[in-house]
């Protein structure tokens, strides 16, 4: 059953009438873009922001910039990574476990102070250095994902760093558009606190804060000063409201209470486009499965029950109840991607065959296999998490699989799956139902297979430990040529597939209803989106 479901849902739509959505309307302005979020609260403000890649998208590339950072102008090709903060990164030629970062010049943070090499030392110490006045112990447990392979690093001068690995890794660069590069003026004036430097952000995006209201608005407005001209917003003023509901986010766009809304309800399209609302829609690097749990003990641990509760998925009708929007998933990215690989194990709708491997497995009519599995009610990358997986409870049901949700807020979804299988919560679980992105190599496959990857440093949530995956994860690392990568990439996607190691459902299309004022979006094949060329009526 839905543990809590009622409750949370009751409280997820008390801001509609009591607050947040009646003080956009308030504070709405000729240029000003308000947007309905699928999260809960309001994405942490200081440079390291939660929430997933949803918050990234809102708090990250809106208020700061990577080192290294996407391309997000065309809707027909995927996103690429460009220059952003860095404007050149290479391998030293005398060791290639050191890479060199050249910085852009010129650039000013929000608070009015210059970004260097010292700022970039400063981002890195909050995040890896638990000696520095900058460490932070929030802002680590969500900066270490793109920080990990780094061993050391140093100033070289006031625009160059360097930044070294535990021997060759050639992916590590591309983890940086994860690494937003926070102020230590604007630290030092705040005292030396995150938690005052939240209240008073400062990054170098195209975006600044002007008044956030935790679990109610964020008010953003248009950097004039931008360094890159062509992104200097062409709106005014930028509105994000928390609504994690999926109805009430539909209703505030048919009422004009909003101009943008995320993941809009499936059964609402028609009446939105009726309404003149555009429904916008790409492919996506992106996976929803369910994580499974492969520690010793675990009734997951057993290949034979992952297979089945596999097969026992009817993915055309999960697509069918999301009235198209989605794509089925038969592992990590879909089967036309270099990186798939020739599986053996057709993951495919057979609860015939679910039956008979659970039955060689020990389970049958008395004796049926019980889990409980966490999810969310809404959240970055989450599509509709309540509907899909009521729907998949009852698929499973047919075949003998008994399972129990634990539902939660992302966040706390988010803070189980970092902590591991391993863990007091996680312990009682056989899976998480966390989404993932799949832009780059190392968020695709690396961090689930590699043993290095388990908690509290990696994704590795059900403790893959299998000597094969971190030899072919080491070999992907030191692999500099696309076309070899590929390959191996591909091997690593084929024995997931083949171990079975997550329970794949579907990819994303990242739906959102846009109003019909609102001009100017491209919407990109990623998870995230620029807004600056975004104009409203």
């Amino acid at each position: 059953m839905l543990t809590r479901r009622a409750t949370l849902l009751a409280g997820a739509t008390l801001p509609l009438a009591a607050g947040p959505l009646a003080s956009g309307v308030r504070a709405q302005q000729p240029s000003t873009l308000r947007i309905a979020m699928t999260l809960a609260d309001i994405p942490v403000t200081d440079g390291a922001p939660d929430q997933g890649t949803e918050g990234i998208r809102f708090m990250g590339y809106t208020l700061y910039d990577p080192l290294i950072a996407w391309d997000l102008s065309s809707a027909t090709e995927p996103a690429r990574l460009v220059p952003g903060l860095a404007t050149k990164w290479y391998q030293d030629p005398a060791d290639p476990a050191k890479w060199i970062f050249e910085l852009r010049e010129g650039v000013k943070f929000h608070d009015g102070s210059m970004f260097n090499a010292d700022a970039v030392i400063f981002s890195l110490d909050r995040a890896l250095d638990d000696k520095s006045p900058a460490f932070d112990k929030l802002g680590r447990s969500v900066l270490i994902a793109a920080l990990w392979p780094i061993v050391g690093y140093r100033k070289i001068d006031d625009y160059k760093v360097e930044l070294q690995t535990r021997g060759v890794d050639t992916i590590m660069p591309s983890l940086l558009n994860r690494f937003p590069i926070a102020s230590p003026a604007n630290f030092e004036k705040v005292g030396r606190d995150w938690q005052a430097y939240r209240k008073s952000p400062s990054g170098t995006g195209p975006w600044k804060m002007k008044a956030w209201t935790p679990r109610e608005r964020a008010e953003l407005e248009r950097n004039t000063e931008y360094w890159n001209k062509d992104r200097i917003p062409k709106t005014e003023r930028m509105v994000l409201l928390p609504i994690p509901d999926v109805s009430t986010r539909s209703a505030a766009l048919l009422s004009g209470r909003v101009d943008w809304i995320e993941a809009p309800a499936p059964d609402s399209l028609d009446k939105l486009r009726a309404a003149g609302c555009k429904i916008e829609v790409n492919a996506i690097p992106h996976m929803w499965p369910y994580t499974l749990n492969l520690l010793p003990g675990a009734p997951t641990a057993d290949i034979r029950v992952r297979k089945a509760m596999n097969l026992a998925i009817d993915r055309d009708a999960i697509v069918k109840v999301l009235n198209g929007l989605a794509v089925p998933a038969v592992g990590c990215v879909p089967p036309d991607h270099p990186w798939f690989g020739t599986p053996s194990f057709r993951i495919k709708y057979d609860p015939s065959e679910a039956k008979r491997l659970l039955a060689e497995a020990g389970y049958g009519p008395g004796k049926k296999l019980k889990t409980t599995i966490a999810i969310s009610t809404s959240g970055s990358g989450q599509m509709y998490p309540l509907i899909m997986n009521e729907a998949i409870q009852q698929q499973w049901a047919e075949v003998g699989i008994d399972v129990e949700f634990q539902v939660m807020d992302w966040n706390a979804l988010l803070n189980v799956m970092r902590k591991g299988a391993k863990s007091p919560e996680g312990q009682q679980l056989g899976a998480v139902n966390v989404s993932w992105n799949t832009m780059e190599p190392h968020n695709a496959f690396l961090r689930f297979v590699d043993s290095q990857m388990a908690p509290p440093k990696g994704s590795n949530w059900g403790y893959i430990n299998d000597p094969e995956f971190d030899k072919l994860a080491a070999e992907a690392r030191r692999t500099a040529d696309q076309a070899e990568l590929d390959k191996v990439l591909a091997r690593i996607n084929t024995k997931m597939v083949d171990e079975a190691v997550f329970v794949w459902v579907v990819h994303d299309v990242w739906p959102n209803a846009i109003s019909s004022k609102v001009k100017g979006y491209v919407h990109p094949k990623s998870w995230y989106v620029d807004f600056s060329p975004v104009t409203v009526g």
